[in-house]
């Protein structure tokens, strides 16, 4: 059995630097955090890693990414939430930073969820797990 990297990859910033590069996502600030003054009703996308696990033997990292989708009224809040969810799976086969997508699976699609922390919020949420080729 192998021993699993001392870093993994910085997959939130992976991830993020993918959605930023797709035009139908332009609109939006898509990152990490939430913006400066951000009241939930603004366009964003907001990438978090929920965890996930390391196969050692295959050098894969399977992290489980949420996407967190604001917009300013929930049809358009909808509309992003599927962008983002496309532009992440269309990413199966392909190479990014020098990490492989070896396979990309949503575990949770799109769903509204309120939003407690920001109350006037227009709020989707998804799931999509990963595993990246770390060799």
């Amino acid at each position: 059995m192998t021993t699993p990297p001392i870093a993994f990859p910085d997959v939130e910033k992976l991830v993020v630097d993918i959605l930023k590069s797709d035009p139908s996502l332009g609109a939006a600030e898509v990152s990490r955090d939430a913006p400066a003054g951000f009241d939930g009703t603004q366009s964003a996308v907001l990438v978090s890693r929920l965890g996930g696990t390391w196969v050692g033997d295959l050098y894969l990292d399977n992290p489980m990414m949420q996407l967190e989708v604001y917009g300013p009224d929930k049809a358009s809040a909808s509309i992003l939430a599927n962008a983002a969810r496309h532009a992440l799976l269309a990413t199966l086969g392909g190479t990014y930073g020098g990490t492989t997508f070896t396979d990309v699976v949503e575990q949770d699609g799109p769903r509204w969820m309120p939003d407690y922390l920001y109350r006037a919020a227009n709020r989707y949420v998804c799931v999509i797990k990963l595993a990246l080729d770390v060799r």
